[in-house]
């Protein structure tokens, strides 16, 4: 689930991939979000449009008409995706503690002086927050 203010929006991992184009640049036209996503995902237009439908449905993004075409606008934050994707992983798998992710993360791949370092300077931060 995904929060956006008060309520939550799920959005399944195909219709993240259309709000990240929306993300990165909006408005957009339904054809240029088809233009980009039938060339890096190898989608036909029907799918991606079926998607922006199912996401306007869902209330994630707002449609504006524009003559005889219609501009996408998000209406879900991204940062509120991400905080309800990372919280969900959380909950799901680590009991919602950050700490057996991050144990779990670095024994999966090692990490390197640069996150150390930074995780260094955020332990810092929430302890001097504190």
């Amino acid at each position: 689930m995904i929060t956006n203010v008060n309520k939550q929006i799920p959005i399944s991992d195909a219709e993240s991939v259309v709000m990240e184009v929306l993300w990165q640049r909006s408005p957009r036209y339904a054809e240029d979000v088809v233009a980009e996503l039938a060339q890096a995902q190898q989608w036909q237009e029907a799918t991606i449009k079926t998607l922006l439908n199912r996401l306007l449905n869902k209330g994630a993004i707002r449609a504006e008409k524009d003559g005889r075409r219609y501009r996408y606008h998000p209406v879900l934050e991204r940062e509120a995706w991400v905080h309800g994707q990372s919280r969900g992983l959380l909950d799901r798998l680590f009991d919602g503690r950050l700490a057996p992710m991050v144990a779990h993360l670095s024994g999966q791949r090692a990490l390197s002086p640069e996150d150390i370092a930074e995780l260094r300077r955020l332990l810092e931060e929430i302890d001097d927050g504190k």
